[in-house]
Order: C-alpha cells, then sequence, then structure tokens
C-alpha cells in the first residue's frame, strides 16, 4: 500500500492531478484446485495469486481515490480476465472475478465524486501470454489419459510449442508444463505477434479512457465479444429453464417486500 502512495504522490507531483489510474498487473497460475491444494507451497501460490492480481489494484485504487475524490473527477479502468472460467485456470479466474465484484461495488460508491469505473476485459490471451506464468505441480487423476476436460495446461503446452516453431527455435524442445515440480515462464512471443496482442487492448483503454460517460465492462477483441454473448446465452436459457422454480421461492409471490403494507416491516 505504501508503494501505491507513494507512486499516486509522484504523478500528482509531476503532473498536478490524477486523472485515470489504469491497473494491469497480472500473473497466471496454472493448475487444478485439487493440485492447487496438494501442499504447503501450493496453498502460498494461491495467495500469491490474490495477492498480485487482486490485491495490488486493490491497493492501488485506494491510493489513488483521495485524490481523485478532492478533485471531484477521475476514471479508474483495470484489466482483468474476464467472467468466464476456464479449467486449470480456477484461482486466476476467480481473482479475476473478485477484483470485478469488488470494482462493481466500488463503481456506485465513486460516482457521486464523478469518479467513473471502467473493466476492461481482453481475450485470455492478453492476460497469460504477455505475463509471468506459474504452473503448479501436476496430479496423474489430471493427466489428459485420465480426464478428458480441455485443461489449460495441455492446451497453453501446445501454444508454447507452436510459438517456438513459428520463431524456428532450433533448440526447441517440446512445451511439458507436467510434473513434479513448480515452474515458472515467460511466454516468448515474437515481437509481432506480441504487438498484435497488446495493440487492440491498447486501443481500446485510449478510445474510453477519460471519456465523460464510459462504458461500465469493455469487451475487447472479437474472441472476447463472442465468448461473452456465448455465455450471456447459456445463463439467459438456463434462466428460463428454471424459471418457475426461482420464482417459487419468493416470500411475497413475487410483488415485492416494500409492497407488503407498504414496508418490509409488515412480512416480520
Amino acid at each position: 500500500m505504501g508503494q501505491c502512495q507513494t507512486a499516486v504522490a509522484e504523478a500528482v507531483e509531476a503532473f498536478g492531478k490524477l486523472d485515470i489510474l489504469l491497473c494491469c498487473s497480472s500473473e497466471a497460475l496454472v493448475g487444478t484446485v485439487e493440485e492447487l491444494a496438494a501442499s504447503p507451497r501450493t496453498q502460498t501460490l494461491v495467495r500469491e495469486q490474490f495477492e498480485t492480481n487482486f490485491f495490488g489494484p486493490v491497493n492501488c485504487i485506494k491510493a489513488a481515490l483521495p485524490t481523485m475524490r478532492k478533485k471531484n473527477s477521475g476514471h479508474v479502468l483495470i484489466v482483468t480476465a474476464g467472467h468466464l472460467g476456464t479449467p486449470g485456470l480456477g484461482m486466476y479466474c476467480a481473482a479475476g472475478w473478485a477484483i470485478e465484484g469488488f470494482c462493481d461495488s466500488l463503481a456506485y460508491e465513486i460516482a457521486p465524486f464523478n469518479i467513473r469505473m471502467t473493466i476492461v476485459q481482453p481475450t485470455m490471451e492478453i492476460g497469460v501470454l504477455t505475463n509471468k506464468i506459474i504452473s503448479a505441480p501436476s496430479m496423474a487423476q489430471y493427466s489428459p489419459e485420465n480426464n478428458p476436460a480441455p485443461l489449460f495446461r495441455g492446451i497453453l503446452g501446445g501454444l508454447l510449442d507452436r510459438l517456438d516453431t513459428i520463431q524456428q527455435n532450433e533448440n526447441h524442445e517440446p512445451a511439458s508444463l507436467t510434473g513434479d515440480q513448480i515452474q515458472t515462464l515467460y511466454p516468448k512471443l515474437p515481437l509481432e505477434m506480441q504487438s498484435s496482442l497488446l495493440a487492440e487492448t491498447i486501443n481500446a483503454i485510449t478510445a474510453i479512457g477519460g471519456h465523460e460517460n464510459p462504458p461500465a465492462r469493455h469487451i475487447v477483441g472479437h474472441e472476447g465479444v463472442a465468448s461473452v454473448k456465448e455465455k450471456l446465452k447459456t445463463v439467459s436459457e438456463e434462466l428460463e429453464d428454471f424459471v418457475d422454480c426461482s420464482c417459487a421461492v419468493d416470500i411475497d409471490n413475487g410483488h415485492g417486500i416494500e409492497d407488503a403494507n407498504g414496508s418490509i416491516d409488515g412480512i416480520v
């Protein structure tokens, strides 16, 4: 928290104000829920995942709010993993969803101070392939031979293999994130691919940063838009399938609590 406060103070000293705060710190912890609960070390990795992807942005935002509130203006943008679950990235997704819940709540609290909040959701590749990746020791029960789920470890290994092939790496060895050791790596992206991954997010941020009426959520890239649409479609269909069951538990028969003798007191 102290480092965040110092950074804010230095920015205000240099520029006289703080218009936009961009939070984009991220690390990807790869492993199933069971694999990440297998030892004290992997449990520590989970805590470190939340320290980086959740508490890091939270501390930056808390440090910036007093300055923005005094100026009665500001725009907080935070880059997250998106609201989609990915097998084998449970803790990475959990930290991303946690920060989204935090930001959704905070947006209402700071709106009276003319401070705006935008959650930027790029594709999964941007968050994972442009940052540090940590892979937990694998369990045999979650190997492709025993578990048909499309776990991210296998998908990522195949992708890293293709990246090496693209760069014609003579010393290429097939990427394997399996084994009984914790592995840490930074994907070696070709410059052209890295620029392409980052460009669409940077364009999205510059387009809405400081906007008078920015979106609460901004989905980046065709793939991201398609994924969110599919998720919303699934949620909507499931809601309709079970709507009678859902509404059956209403204590006021769907008329709204306030209609019960004019207030909630009428039903107690």
